[in-house]
């Protein structure tokens, strides 16, 4: 099972979590601890002359001015604590690096930016009350010794101005810019994720449609072998009994008879050559392509290689009576009838009505032997029907005999279905069998193109 980079990084952050408090990382800790004591220490010498300003003893001011640094250890959990904590003692003239740190912190967190924007400008007015309060003193204790030039009107707060802006501006800033990057990261870090997901579905997806495409050209391919040496085959099982049953009271129709199985056999393997022969045309395009490629090319190969063995030499329906005339000589009473005007149709459509029929009568070999038939075809405006029914057996026939494997009705079901048509089959009142296809016309027409007259 595969984890995504997200979920690796979850993971990561989790289990440092668990050792490192919020920190999540033992570098964040060490940080923040760092910078928590170098800002206690700063505090704690400010609070020296902190004490001494307030008339209060100088170790209960460094202990306010330890505790007030040490507060900047938990700027990554609570970053407005630490800003307002560091606004409380800007009139103390402490905390001048836990201010900076805050704003940073504030600035970069998920905090949402109106109340960073609320504290920003707390703090700006408050360091800049304190830098005014504190040049006006400076000034008035220094002997400028120039009469025309007078600090107190614009010079005090244009300079405080400017030294506010400097300490807060720089760290309010880097903390905006920092935050936007690393909401940018882990967006274009769960975008990469979901891409690497939909990648995989995509390629489940693909192995999916390819296992299909091949289960689907196997059952293709078994239904084209079924129909050809079926058909031939049994044809020629009931010419060969004929054959032994006349070997010795007619010489001329077992000669007959011997001429009708070789031809039959001909005709089989002619078929099987074709069939086999173009798909081996077909074999060397599906190599050569990206891994999921060849997979879903096998079934598009498979389905390109029916089509050009329809187009090419392949049965349509100008070659029924022949094969209506093939059962007559095995000794079939069959009758053909054609009703409607004759078309010429897509190649898959006649080659499909040419299977049913052909599967059709041979199953009349197989399990009614002695049995009349009756095979109509109808050409109607928009569809072209086909029916093969038979009678009951007739007892006084020898049966041939025929293995079945229980595919025929299935391969005729799966042909007519593949072109949008309709198939029935059952047994008829009268002790017979019906099998009923109907093929729609256009929509056939616009997956094979038509063939030439």
């Amino acid at each position: 099972m595969t984890t995504t980079g997200a979920e690796r990084d979850a993971a990561g952050v989790e289990g440092g979590r668990r050792g490192w408090g919020w920190w999540g990382r033992r570098r964040s800790a060490v940080l923040d601890v760092s910078l928590a004591v170098v800002s206690a220490l700063e505090c704690g010498l400010e609070g020296v002359g902190f004490a001494e300003k307030a008339s209060l003893p100088v170790p209960l001011g460094v202990l306010f001015g330890l505790v007030v640094g040490s507060v900047l250890v938990v700027r990554r959990r609570w970053p407005i604590t630490v800003v307002l904590v560091s606004i409380a003692v800007t009139p103390a003239e402490m905390g001048y690096l836990m201010g900076l740190v805050g704003l940073y912190s504030l600035a970069a967190s998920e905090v949402p930016r109106r109340f960073t924007a609320a504290l920003a400008g707390m703090s700006t007015a408050a360091v800049y009350i304190v830098t005014v309060v504190r040049m006006r003193a400076d000034v008035a204790q220094a002997d400028v010794g120039q009469a025309d030039f007078d600090p107190s009107g614009w010079y005090v707060p244009v300079m405080s101005l400017l030294l506010t802006l400097g300490l807060n501006a720089p760290p309010l800033l880097l903390g905006l810019y920092i935050g936007a990057r690393r909401r940018l990261m882990e967006s274009l870090r769960e975008r990469a994720d979901s891409l690497e997901q939909e990648l995989s579905l995509l390629a489940d997806r693909a192995e999916q449609r390819a296992q299909w495409a091949r289960q689907e050209e196997r059952t293709r391919i078994a239904r084209e072998m079924h129909d050809v040496v079926a058909h031939r085959v049994s044809l020629m099982v009931v010419h060969a009994a004929a054959l032994q049953a006349v070997a010795l009271k007619d010489p001329q129709k077992a000669v007959k008879n011997a001429a009708l199985v070789g031809d039959m056999g001909r005709q089989a393997l002619t078929e099987l050559r074709e069939m086999l022969g173009v798909l081996r045309e077909e074999a060397p395009a599906v190599p050569a392509a990206p891994v999921a490629a060849p997979l879903a090319a096998v079934g598009r190969a498979a389905a390109a290689a029916a089509e050009a063995a329809a187009q090419d030499g392949g049965p349509c329906l100008d070659a029924l009576p022949d094969l209506v005339e093939q059962s007559r000589q095995a000794g079939a009473v069959v009758e053909f009838v054609v009703m409607g005007e004759a078309r010429v149709y897509g190649a898959e459509v006649e080659q499909t009505a040419y299977r049913v029929v052909q599967e059709a009568l041979t199953n009349v070999h197989k399990h009614a032997a002695g049995a009349e038939v009756v095979v109509r075809l109808a050409h109607r405006e928009a569809e072209v029907a086909m029916q093969v029914e038979n009678g009951p057996s007739d007892a006084g026939a020898a049966a041939a005999d025929l293995p079945s494997g229980g595919n025929g009705l299935v391969g005729m079901r799966e042909r007519v279905t593949r072109l949008d048509g309709a198939f029935v089959s059952g047994p008829t009142d009268a002790g017979g069998f019906r099998v009923s296809a109907v093929l729609p016309v256009a929509a056939a027409a616009e997956v094979v193109p038509q063939r030439s007259a």
